[in-house]
């Protein structure tokens, strides 16, 4: 890492930290039910910790629901940007992402399933041996699908040991439809119960509303978990940047790595999905703005990615939040609006390598 470089990355992070404590301020701060002056909010936060006496009445609770979302929100992000990195990386790609590679979709099927039987449309299923463990059985189904899904595109666009980038991104469009058909019908099962239903569609546009201490603590968990791959490939996926064959011939384990990053890739996607339903396009414009800001080397990207995707969708939903006032977008929609043109600017953008491919 050059002198520049190091130095561009730190101003970096300290700006993702600067942004995350303003915004992180405005939110709690921020809501339909009713405002907090800020220094209730401090003093909320404080009592949440035990430190302080609670707010009066029901604020203390509110503003303890805008603190869990905040911490989701910026658990939620990191964990979709760090994963596209990981993809991006993998495949070296700047296209790839959780969204586009089917991956979130085969989380979203497990999720979705996962939520199916706690509702009771399991064979024999005694729905009160799982009240306490659902967000587990959801958490853990949602990482089965998508390192399902990850794998299986990794099968089909892989052809002598090699990825076609064109084979992987149709490969992706087909499991995300064929998923999508799954997922629909899923939908149409879950009609015949209205909360049931109601909690199936969440998932498919993405929330962050209503979130409790045990989301907070699976999803930091597991991002925790799924973060300590970073020593194992961070030097490894530079190295793949000149394909598999030169990184084997250099010493790298391509197999290992392979299925590290996949792994950790899966874990951190299939957490956010399970906890924050489906939210497409982080991981695929953070990674890739931080890929020109900071450089392509994976030692600051991925740390930089878990740091910037949190900030940005936090950036985002309380931007939305005080905008929109009573009446904003689901995450899913809101990121959907911003990703889809930026994916269409990336596409063109590479529009002469497309070609080659």
């Amino acid at each position: 890492m050059s002198a520049r470089s190091a130095s561009r990355a730190r101003r970096v992070a300290w700006a993702l930290l600067a942004l995350a404590l303003v915004f992180g301020w405005l939110g709690l701060g921020a809501g339909s039910s009713s405002e907090l002056a800020l220094r209730d909010a401090g003093r909320g936060v404080l009592a949440t910790l035990g430190l302080a006496e609670p707010l009066e009445g029901a604020r203390q609770v509110i503003l303890e629901l805008r603190l869990w979302r905040t911490l989701v929100t910026l658990g939620v992000g990191g964990a979709l940007a760090y994963s596209g990195a990981l993809l991006q990386g993998l495949f070296r790609n700047s296209l790839a992402s959780p969204s586009l590679l089917g991956i979130s979709s085969g989380a979203m099927l497990g999720a979705s399933l996962a939520v199916l039987l706690v509702g009771g449309y399991g064979p024999d299923l005694d729905v009160t041996k799982l009240s306490g463990t659902a967000p587990v059985l959801i958490t853990a189904c949602g990482f089965a699908g998508a390192l399902g899904a990850a794998l299986l595109v990794t099968a089909l666009a892989s052809s002598g040991g090699r990825i076609s980038v064109t084979t992987l991104l149709l490969v992706g469009i087909a499991i995300n439809a064929c998923f999508g058909g799954v997922i629909a019908a899923v939908q149409y099962v879950s009609l015949q119960d209205f909360e049931l239903a109601r909690a199936v569609f969440a998932w498919s546009f993405g929330t962050l509303q209503d979130r409790a201490p045990y989301h907070v603590g699976l999803l930091w968990a597991c991002l925790a978990v799924a973060a300590c791959a970073i020593p194992f490939v961070s030097r490894e996926l530079d190295l793949f940047a000149g394909g598999e064959e030169d990184a084997g011939a250099l010493g790298v384990n391509t197999a290992a790595v392979k299925f590290m990053a996949l792994v950790a890739a899966s874990l951190a996607a299939g957490v956010a999905v399970a906890v924050a339903g489906q939210i497409a396009f982080v991981g695929l414009i953070v990674p890739h703005v931080l890929r020109i800001t900071v450089g392509a080397g994976h030692r600051r990207l991925l740390p930089l990615s878990l740091a910037a995707g949190g900030v940005f969708l936090l950036v985002a939903d309380v931007s939305q939040r005080l905008a929109l006032g009573e009446h904003p977008l689901k995450p899913g929609v809101l990121m959907s609006l911003a990703g889809g043109p930026f994916f269409l600017f990336v596409l063109l953008k590479n529009r002469k390598a497309l070609q080659g491919w």
